[in-house]
């Protein structure tokens, strides 16, 4: 049977396995089929492109089929993303070893085989390691996260009130938000743990008066977010530092963390929140913004897309193991906001600027880099949607500090 014949029977057989349509294909010889009016279509680069795509079974392998061409994803990713989640619940066992079968029939060539895995070294959760870990995702290139992030490059989720406000709005909506619950005043002092670019330092600054400090572990962001400091005016009260969470010290009012902790690691959670804790001042608060799972069974780690290419050493625990060794540490949980259908909707707006600025995103990073963020964000944006991950902002405070009552202060009435 000649490869463009197995290749179709291997999509029917995966469409019968879905349950649900699936997109549209067009294979190397110019031949198509599936629905005609399907939002997407996966090309075919040559006829061992399915197998490279189906083998080994699991989100890597196919990951890697799309980031090295040996497939395309035309038109709606997050179609093709949620019949790939359907493919992996599939639980129709009678088509296992039919399908294994023709897949074998298929060349075992692939342009995949040729890529080399990025990979970081030394002992987990090293101050070395996470070093390079965290380089590895930052320091793709200031140039190319401003053509998907909003115009304050805040990479974390944005606080929608209205799912078709521009994100623009709902990001600085975020970055008040934070500083309204950590009840900031003129004059204190302000520690961001994982600063990013500078925005929530700067809003803090510039909007609360505070004096703050930002830290991060990428020089690329450390000197960008200098310059976005001294262009808002306020170098006076911002200080950038390009280090460790670990390695400051000082004393601070309150402490924001914001999509930093799923860097630090599932062991390493308690440490991290004593290390936050003793930076506090007595009656201190923090605010800790950050992705959680609903897997509670920890299980060996294996390779994934994700922790290959994207977030090396990275690791979600469930809300609750999170407020546990926040609790462990010190601190009280004041206030706990799910966030986690605002993370779908940003992410589905950094899809969409990063696919309209697809050739400014090779000319400054790589077709590779380009294609890993798409699927990368466009799976996150399905996983958050279908409620396998989710994001939280937890505020936590020195049991002492004095109660306060309702959360209408939380939110400016002209916030607009």
């Amino acid at each position: 049977m000649k490869a463009i014949e197995v290749s179709r029977r291997i999509w029917e057989t995966l469409v019968e396995m879905a349950g649900i349509p699936g997109p549209r294909v067009r294979a190397w010889d110019g031949s198509e089929w599936g629905p005609s009016d399907a939002p997407a279509t996966i090309v075919l680069r040559h006829p061992g492109a399915l197998r490279a795509l189906l083998l080994p079974p699991g989100d890597l392998a196919a990951g890697e089929a799309y980031v090295f061409d040996d497939v395309d994803f035309e038109g709606d990713i997050f179609s093709i993303v949620e019949f790939g989640e359907e493919l992996g619940h599939a639980a129709r066992a009678r088509h296992a070893v039919p399908l294994l079968r023709l897949i074998g029939r298929l060349p075992a060539d692939s342009r995949k085989s040729k890529a080399e895995r990025p990979r970081v070294r030394g002992r987990l959760h090293s101050l070395r390691r996470d070093r390079q870990a965290v380089r590895h995702h930052y320091d793709t290139g200031n140039d190319f996260f401003a053509l998907f992030l909003d115009p304050g490059l805040v990479y974390s989720c944005a606080y929608f009130l209205d799912p078709d406000e521009p994100l623009e709005v709902a990001q600085q909506r975020k970055l008040d938000l934070i500083c309204r619950k950590l009840e900031l005043r003129p004059g204190e002092r302000l520690l961001d743990v994982g600063c990013g670019w500078g925005s929530l330092v700067i809003w803090a600054a510039a909007e609360y008066g505070v004096e703050a400090t930002g830290v991060t572990l990428s020089p690329e962001q450390a000197h960008l977010a200098e310059q976005r400091v001294k262009e808002a005016g306020v170098e006076d009260r911002v200080t950038i530092l390009c280090r460790d969470y670990r390695e400051v010290d000082g004393s601070f009012d309150a402490i924001a963390s914001v999509g930093m902790f799923e860097h630090v690691g599932r062991d390493q959670l308690r440490g991290y929140f004593e290390r936050l804790h003793r930076l506090l001042t007595p009656g201190g608060r923090l605010l800790n913004h950050g992705i959680v799972t609903r897997a509670r069974r920890r299980g060996r780690r294996r390779p994934t897309f994700v922790n290959t290419y994207v977030f090396p050493d990275g690791e979600l625990v469930p809300v609750d193991e999170s407020i546990a060794r926040a609790e462990d540490a010190g601190f009280e949980l004041r206030d706990a906001e799910a966030l986690r259908m605002n993370y779908a909707l940003t992410l589905r707006h950094w899809v969409a600027n990063l696919e309209r600025n697809h050739d400014r995103a090779v000319a400054v990073a790589s077709e590779e880099i380009y294609r890993i963020w798409r699927l990368y964000m466009a799976g996150s944006a399905i996983a958050f949607e279908r409620g396998n991950i989710g994001v939280f902002q937890l505020l936590l405070a020195d049991p002492a500090r004095p109660w306060t009552h309702g959360r209408r202060r939380w939110l400016a009435a002209d916030d607009r």
